[in-house]
């Protein structure tokens, strides 16, 4: 059994992506359809759905979409985590068609101005609400950003925080610093976790091969264990560097196959309660 921990799916015609480049191959539909038959032919048996736009309509058609697919095990979905009634939005969310399935919570920190916007007042008040709900927050965020992760992961110990693409590195460089020794820091309380997704775009633009990727893997391994570390194809993105099946066959050779049930398995089973 294998899961896929973190994937995407729009359709134009219901909402602009406007992240999307003009005259970038994302630039169309992708649906859970288009998904299913890749993912059963890899060996991927469930899947985590994860928010792209900051959109309140956004998470309850994912919920919908998790209660109509037996291939999404889970969502993570996005929020207003400064509104004062965050508590009551996620409680609703949850009662909506499809609620059992929201896990988690998604902020485009990436593009937050201030670095230490997690730091927040506000933000911590919601970050708190996600925790009482019995939700995870997933981190999409940029190196430089990584500092505020720890600060936050540190400050809220009862809430599980997810890192999304290994907070995504320099890998196209191969710069290390100070990248490693932030994502070590992050690493060092128990409530943090990390996705081995979104590495192939990271190495973009240009050839790359595995061992390219291999630092960068191996140094999340090494800093949160594989108990701690979960497999996420980043699907569609991923497909502007390589296939679906080719990206699990990538994680596949950079994790060792003592470690494959947790990566590929147990951790996000465990982590969003799947």
């Amino acid at each position: 059994m294998t899961v896929d921990a973190h994937h995407h799916v729009w359709d134009l015609s219901v909402r602009d992506q406007d992240w999307i480049d003009r005259g970038s191959p994302l630039r169309r539909d992708f649906t859970v359809e288009d998904l299913a038959p890749e993912a059963r032919a890899a060996g991927v048996d469930r899947t985590v759905l994860v928010q792209t736009v900051t959109v309140p309509e956004e998470t309850p058609e994912f919920l919908a979409l998790a209660a109509g697919h037996d291939l999404i095990a889970g969502v993570v979905g996005w929020t207003d985590l400064t509104r004062p009634d965050v508590a009551d939005e996620l409680a609703r969310l949850r009662e909506l068609p499809g609620g059992r399935y929201l896990k988690g919570i998604r902020h485009q920190v990436q593009g937050e101005p201030d670095p230490e916007w997690l730091l927040r007042a506000d933000v911590r008040r919601g970050l708190t609400a996600v925790a009482e709900a019995g939700l995870v927050y997933d981190l999409v965020v940029l190196p430089h950003q990584l500092p505020a992760c720890a600060k936050a992961a540190a400050a809220l110990p009862q809430l599980t925080f997810v890192l999304d693409h290994l907070g995504k590195p320099p890998i196209a460089s191969g710069a290390l610093e100070p990248w490693e020794s932030d994502v070590r820091s992050l690493a060092a309380p128990p409530n943090t976790v990390c996705k081995l997704s979104g590495m192939v775009t990271e190495a973009a633009p240009g050839p790359w091969t595995v061992d390219d990727l291999r630092p960068y893997a191996d140094t999340v391994l090494d800093a949160f264990g594989p108990d701690r570390l979960m497999f996420g194809s980043d699907w569609p993105v991923c497909t502007t560097e390589t296939t679906y099946g080719e990206v699990l066959d990538l994680a596949r050779q950079l994790i060792g196959a003592q470690d494959h049930t947790q990566v590929f398995e147990t951790t996000a089973t465990r982590v969003y309660d799947l």
